[in-house]
């Protein structure tokens, strides 16, 4: 387990800039503003799609890591399960420093949706680093790669590391070498309900097989 990530001095800014769109909210692109953030759970839209490997992996603990607005015991995620019941969850951590949510666990999945794309360049190492150092068995990332509707405090998009899926798929694949024995999901949203996803990864797999080639899947 890992509880603690160094970040640059521009990360801690924005995080700052989080607290403060928190506490009294923040203006979109096209103008409206909107007063009560960290209302959404982005895991909804994805739910049926990972949900089988919670099952493949028997994940009993999970660490939603930067995920403000995931209420997992409302009892509204499917039906009247709650979203802890639905993935049939032991234990869950919520990891959000921009709303004071501090406490870190290792788990056996980390979940990070909707969080990267807001990182600053210069600390995705770091943050991606502490990810995967909370996590024994599966990360599973979802990453925006379009403009946000919302806009930071100093004017800009709120989305500032706006990449292509194949740039995330690189910088994951740099990160995961060094963590061989954990799974890795990655789900790079092009539009709002549109995503490219890659084949999950362990990259001790690759030692095992024959050959040296690693085919982009």
């Amino acid at each position: 387990m890992n509880n603690k990530i160094l970040l640059s001095k521009k990360g801690t800014e924005l995080i700052e800039h989080y607290t403060t769109m928190a506490e009294k909210g923040y203006f979109r692109k096209d103008g409206g503003f909107v007063k009560k953030t960290y209302q959404s759970f982005e895991l909804k839209k994805f739910k049926k799609f990972v949900y089988p490997e919670f099952e493949r992996f028997k994940i009993k603990s999970l660490l939603d890591y930067g995920g403000g607005g995931s209420d997992w015991e409302k009892k509204d995620f499917e039906g009247e399960k709650s979203a802890k019941d639905y993935f049939n969850l032991d234990k869950v951590i919520k990891y959000e420093p921009a709303i004071g949510l501090n406490e870190l666990e290792s788990c056996d999945c980390v979940l990070c949706f909707d969080v990267l794309e807001h990182i600053y360049l210069n600390d995705l190492k770091n943050v991606l680093i502490h990810i995967y150092s909370n996590a024994t068995k599966l990360v599973i990332l979802q990453v925006a790669c379009y403009e946000a509707a919302a806009l930071l405090p100093t004017g800009e998009n709120a989305h500032i590391t706006k990449r292509p899926p194949i740039w995330w798929k690189g910088f994951v694949d740099n990160i995961s070498i060094d963590f061989p024995q954990i799974n890795t999901m990655l789900i790079c949203s092009t539009k709002y309900l549109h995503a490219q996803t890659f084949k999950i990864w362990k990259n001790a797999i690759y030692d095992e097989k024959e050959g040296y080639t690693v085919e982009l899947e």
